[in-house]
């Protein structure tokens, strides 16, 4: 059974973007709370890119977790959450031929962990 005709009012473009979008509020609203520090972040980072490269015309996912907000947060419970402000996550979607990079980090001149189209290719 194909969603094709679910689809149909869209251009592959628009469709490459919804499934990057559709990922990155995934990242963002499954992840952001995760308990981390030093000694769990690089699983962390993994079960973050392999959980969101399984949806739907998802190629690929990057994701770096600020080391040194990780390191300035050590606290007598030896972890810390997860914040949006760690994180800089590049997702880069296909479908039908075009690609999209769509793109999360903390800007420091808005103070906000931004969401939004890099590239599209």
């Amino acid at each position: 059974m194909s969603d094709e005709k679910y689809f149909q009012n869209l251009t592959p473009r628009e469709r490459a973007i919804f499934e990057g979008a559709i990922t990155m509020g995934a990242l963002f609203h499954q992840f952001v709370g995760t308990p981390v520090n030093i000694k769990t972040v690089n699983s962390l980072k993994k079960a973050i890119e392999e959980s969101l490269e399984l949806q739907p015309c998802i190629e690929s996912v990057k994701v770096e977790i600020n080391p040194k907000m990780l390191e300035e947060a050590e606290n007598e419970y030896q972890y810390i959450s997860l914040t949006g402000e760690m994180l800089d996550v590049r997702v880069v979607s296909q479908y039908n031929g075009v690609n999209v990079v769509v793109r999360m980090h903390y800007i420091e001149e808005l103070q906000y962990p931004l969401m939004y189209v890099e590239e599209i290719d």
